[in-house]
């Protein structure tokens, strides 16, 4: 199963892609789709729309099986919050349209999933997103965020799959 992450940004939109074998994850790609700013009023549909593409032609080319995108965080400024908020919709967008289920995560989730602690750093984090997928380079740390969100989400569909088998077990023993 291939896993996508998603790490919703206006300006950088961090992406990373893992495959799930069992236990076992392994590094597919990861990038960061920058969105262009253009002048006058139509700045934020043209941002938009540059990172909707972007995010669909990633995609297109991966063929991810699920997706899991980042929770938005509430900022000091309340314009910015939305803005993110916007950009988070198109992460939430994009794979839906191509038929992808999306799970979403709160910042601490993600760390807690990978390093084992919610409060984490940003180095933890790269550390541990690195000691996971031996000899994974990062295109910046916008795509080691979304590597970290494929990784809590891989780790969340597999103790869902646990559950279902041992409830199935339990069942047919019954």
């Amino acid at each position: 199963m291939k896993v996508l992450g998603i790490d919703p940004g206006l300006r950088n939109m961090g992406w990373g892609v893992i495959e799930v074998d069992g236990p076992r994850l392994r590094h597919i790609g990861n990038g960061v789709i920058r969105s262009v700013a253009t002048e006058g009023a139509g700045d934020l549909g043209a941002r938009l729309s540059w990172l909707f593409r972007g995010l669909c032609a990633v995609i297109a080319e991966y063929q991810p099986d699920a997706a899991a995108v980042e929770q938005t965080f509430v900022n000091k400024d309340a314009s910015g919050t939305l803005k993110l908020g916007q950009a988070r919709g198109i992460a939430l967008l994009a794979p839906a349209e191509a038929g992808i289920a999306v799970g979403e995560y709160a910042p601490n989730a993600v760390k807690k999933a990978v390093v084992g602690v919610g409060h984490a750093g940003k180095e933890q984090v790269q550390h541990m997103v690195r000691v996971q997928l031996p000899g994974v380079e990062f295109d910046s740390a916008d795509a080691a965020d979304a590597l970290a969100i494929a990784i809590c989400h891989a780790h969340h569909l597999q103790g869902r799959s646990m559950r279902v088998v041992v409830a199935g077990s339990r069942r047919g023993a019954a």
